[in-house]
């Protein structure tokens, strides 16, 4: 330890060497971060945008990797933020510090296995007859060229992960040739274990001392006894705001009529005709009980569909009895049918027990919420999931490392506490400090599920790291740099699409901005509805999600500048558009979750069952979630200036329109559309007198 450099040296030389300038917030950030992992006490860091808290994470990760021969594993939020950190920040970094450290770095990414082509599976994707449709890779049908592809491709790559073929494949057609873990026949028994990539992928991180992963596969690590990722103490969680929804998505299972009837397919290789053929049977009842199942959350599940689904549940455990146990050798070709076909009913069985098991408790204290979806283009889906995953953070995550969760927006309201709770976390450390010098009050009730227990919790157990804040701030100069208006003057946003209002309002803010505007709605249906409008009103290029890529519409948008770009949910975290090209984010309406919301709605009345106040705890935490995240494509460099307008007056007359505020940087307001358009002109360098 004493031999290496401390952690702001290590910073210097990695911001020098990197061409950037030092700044107060990611030394601080650095500093917190290297103490909470010398302490072992879990620390929660708000990092606004530009504050370089990669490095602020990744220079102590580093250090503390070297001076103790261990493994740090990094946990983003995405693919694609997993792949940036892989491919130019450790690279950069690891350079960067080699001079001053007895080696360099070194450093791996793991995926899911699902993310890496499966050479065993391959070599029957052209008979495979999943998806009720027969193909072969020389056929000229979509499915079959892209096999294809994936034949000649499979020659080619070193490392069989997905987001290297470019350009990509179809989900359908990535199936065909990759397994999950419960699918994997395991290297042993497989004809390509000698070859396998998602073995060398594992291989890979053993030893080194940073693994950079992503959130749902840290969740799948988790609920399968943390024998995924190499053996390591300490976690640095990047964007943490995204940790619970990647854990209830993981932790969610579906059955659908095709799940039920890939698994009868499946077992029909192994068993007698009649054991599968009830299965496949049952795949008919439970599809017929769904077009009588209202959709929407289930409090209740009446018995022809309660039957259904026993019926799967039964059939499902009929054919891994007819299986039976592993008969020792095996030639691969048949150990890969029964592995897959047992992958298959066991999802099916398992899911099947837990939505008949979630109705058993009272409705207060259940901890698991049904619901059945009926999407116009798609099949019915039943599916199941958690309240909450704070009991599986808490114990899993929490219970024996050290954990360092960090985003640019973590507090909500003002304060930590909201996401702390649904990650399973106590009250901190500060507040622990000043609650021992008052008298105790009661606590307020917990949400059912959580797993947040009183201070004497595991969590709080003698020797085991407790946990702090830190609001390293932003480089921004908030006030300075951005406006936000809020249009009080509009109506409240109704159910039926954008008022004419609330359009005229959109384009006479872009004519002032001459385009450069990013369009973030709580609806596809408002983002089309706004983009048909305004291009039959307006001469500036209107790009919508869905017209292509995302990716390569971000891109248009970010080289014309006087493009707009219109789009909904992926586009409020996405989009990182520096310069003159964006100077105006326009929010339509405040996202709350639709009122029938399966998840949130459950939530939010369990709060309330509890004596909380469930609006607040889950429907406006979620939409200050989205609000901050969305209003932070503005400001993207220390350079950029714009305006944010949010077209839901609510957001400056309703009682919890203070709470929304307080969760975003403190921008200057105003509610006068006059000096918004004002504004935006002087920006766009078309300064006109507004009409009297």
């Amino acid at each position: 330890m004493a031999d290496l450099p401390d952690v702001p040296t290590l910073l210097d030389a990695a911001v020098r060497s990197l061409g950037g300038t030092r700044r107060e917030g990611q030394t601080e950030m650095a500093g917190a971060v290297a103490e909470a992992v010398d302490r072992r006490e879990h620390l929660v860091v708000q990092a606004g945008t530009g504050t370089g808290k990669s490095l602020a994470y990744l220079v102590p990760a580093v250090r503390h990797a070297l001076a103790h021969e261990t493994t740090v594993v990094v946990s983003t939020a995405t693919i694609a933020l997993q792949n940036q950190l892989i491919s130019r920040d450790l690279p950069r970094l690891a350079t960067a510090l080699a001079p001053l450290l007895p080696r360099e770095p070194a450093f791996a990414v793991l995926k899911g296995r699902r993310n890496y082509l499966c050479r065993n599976r391959l070599q029957t994707a052209d008979e495979e007859a999943e998806d009720s449709e027969l193909f072969d890779p020389r056929q000229l049908s979509s499915l079959g060229r892209q096999v294809a592809r994936l034949h000649e491709w499979s020659e080619e790559t070193g490392t069989g992960d997905r987001d290297e073929l470019v350009p990509g494949v179809s989900d359908l057609a990535w199936r065909q040739v990759s397994v999950g873990a419960n699918e994997c026949v395991g290297a042993r028994v497989c004809a390509f274990g000698q070859e396998c990539f998602a073995e060398f992928a594992r291989e890979a991180t053993q030893g080194v001392d940073i693994v950079v992963t992503n959130h749902a596969m840290l969740a799948i690590d988790m609920s399968q006894g943390n024998h995924i990722l190499p053996e390591h103490s300490t976690i640095m969680i990047d964007e943490a705001h995204e940790l619970v929804d990647r854990a209830t998505s993981v932790a969610t299972g579906t059955l659908t009529e095709r799940s039920v009837g890939t698994a009868a397919k499946r077992a029909a290789r192994l068993v007698e005709p009649g054991i599968s053929e009830r299965l496949t049977e049952c795949a008919d009842g439970l599809a017929l009980m769904f077009t009588e199942a209202p959709e929407g959350r289930l409090d209740h599940i009446d018995d022809g569909l309660a039957g259904a689904v026993a019926a799967v549940r039964d059939a499902a455990s009929a054919c891994v009895t007819a299986i039976g146990p592993s008969p020792g050798e095996q030639d691969p070709d048949s150990a890969t049918d029964r592995k897959l076909a047992l992958a298959a009913l066991g999802e099916v069985h398992d899911t099947a027990v837990r939505v008949l098991e979630s109705f058993e408790p009272a409705l207060r204290d259940r901890t698991d919420i049904v619901w059945l979806t009926k999407a116009p283009a798609r099949p019915p889906s039943l599916s199941v999931a958690p309240l909450a995953v704070g009991g599986l953070l808490r114990e899993k995550l929490f219970g024996d490392r050290t954990v360092v969760l960090t985003s640019a927006t973590l507090t909500l309201g003002g304060s930590f506490s909201a996401l702390a709770h649904q990650w399973g976390l106590g009250r901190e450390v500060a507040e622990e400090e000043a609650a021992s010098a008052r008298t105790p009050r009661p606590e307020p009730a917990d949400e059912p599920g959580s797993g947040a227990d009183s201070d004497d919790g595991p969590h709080r157990a003698a020797g085991e790291p407790r946990w702090r804040s830190l609001d390293v701030g932003s480089p921004f100069e908030h006030a300075r740099s951005g406006i936000l208006y809020v249009a009080k003057h509009l109506p409240p946003p109704g159910r039926d699409g954008l008022a004419d209002a609330y359009l005229d309002e959109i384009a006479e803010l872009i004519e002032a901005a001459d385009g450069r505007t990013l369009g973030l709605f709580s609806s596809m249906r408002a983002a089309q509805q706004a983009t048909d409008a305004l291009r039959e009103r307006l001469e500036h290029p209107i790009l919508c999600q869905g017209d292509d890529s995302t990716g390569q519409l971000v891109s248009r948008f970010s080289d014309d500048e006087r493009a707009c770009l219109f789009g909904t949910l992926s586009l409020w975290q996405g989009v990182d558009v520096p310069g003159p090209s964006l100077s105006l984010v326009v929010v339509d309406r405040i996202p709350f979750p639709r009122p029938d919301d399966p998840l949130a709605s459950a939530r939010q009345r369990a709060v309330g069952a509890h004596g909380g106040n469930g609006f607040l705890a889950v429907a406006a935490t979620h939409a200050a979630l989205l609000l901050a995240q969305g209003t932070g494509r503005l400001l993207r460099s220390t350079d950029d200036r714009g305006v944010i307008a949010v077209l839901d007056p609510r957001l400056a007359t309703a009682r919890y329109g203070g709470f929304l505020r307080a969760s975003l940087p403190p921008y200057w307001g105003t509610t006068d559309p006059s000096v918004a358009r004002s504004a935006l002109r002087r920006l766009s360098g078309r300064v006109t007198p507004e009409p009297a």
